[in-house]
């Protein structure tokens, strides 16, 4: 299991790209690829099954979100307003699919408190199973659709961090996650390479929310494996 390519390369490019990784974090990592695989083999979770692919257009993909992450768990600027006792730093993760941003950025960053939301039930049974595995705690997978949870109080704007990969246009997904965010928070869309278009189409939507884009980046994994990360702000 050690010797593979996909195994090699990912332990190389965490490495490279200043990400701290441990032999416990890399064991999950191996635990969650199996478990995809294995139950991909039963029902259609991800397209992508080869062990490359899996390292890096999953992995390696959902961990550029990294430098984005505020480096500690509990800041000052997420103190009570009433208490003035520290909270911790909240991240939901927007129809999630087979788990991808989230669930690799819960294994790097176990000091973060996550959700995982997804509307397939399907898709949550094998997150649950997953998380079990590999023994995460403060993590929890709700089944529901994102436009009915962000209605609900323990929900709406509670979230420091909301997250999206690959699910909508921009414009729609602005609708979707910003409602999660609170002020102050950010919300971060994983994207393709040209979002001009999308960030054009969206600007209502991010005036509606009382936000606005702070960050557009480039990110590159591999030559010719690029993403963009769009970051909007809550005011």
């Amino acid at each position: 299991m050690m010797k593979e390519i996909g195994y090699s390369w990912f332990v190389e490019w965490c490495r490279e790209q200043g990400y701290p990784i441990t032999d416990s974090q890399l064991e999950g990592f191996v635990q969650f690829k199996e478990n995809l695989l294995d139950w991909n083999s039963r029902m259609n979770l991800t397209a992508i099954t080869d062990d490359e692919g899996v390292w890096q257009k999953h992995f390696a993909d959902s961990l550029t979100l990294l430098p984005f992450l505020p480096p500690h768990a509990r800041s000052a600027s997420l103190l009570s307003s009433e208490s003035g006792a520290e909270k911790p730093l909240r991240m939901i993760d927007v129809g999630c699919g087979a788990g991808f941003p989230g669930l690799p950025v819960k294994i790097m960053r176990r000091d973060i408190s996550v959700i995982m939301l997804d509307s397939l039930r399907k898709r949550i049974f094998f997150l649950e199973d997953t998380i079990s595995r590999l023994g995460l705690e403060d993590i929890e997978c709700i089944h529901a659709r994102a436009e009915d949870l962000a209605k609900e109080d323990n929900h709406r704007g509670q979230y420091d961090i909301c997250t999206s990969r690959a699910v909508a246009k921009l414009d729609k997904l602005c609708g979707w996650c910003l409602p999660f965010v609170k002020k102050g928070g950010i919300f971060l869309a994983m994207k393709g390479p040209n979002v001009t278009d999308e960030l054009e189409a969206a600007k209502s939507a991010i005036q509606k929310m009382r936000a606005e884009v702070t960050e557009v980046r480039l990110v590159e994994i591999l030559p010719g494996m690029v993403h963009s990360v769009v970051v909007v702000g809550k005011a």
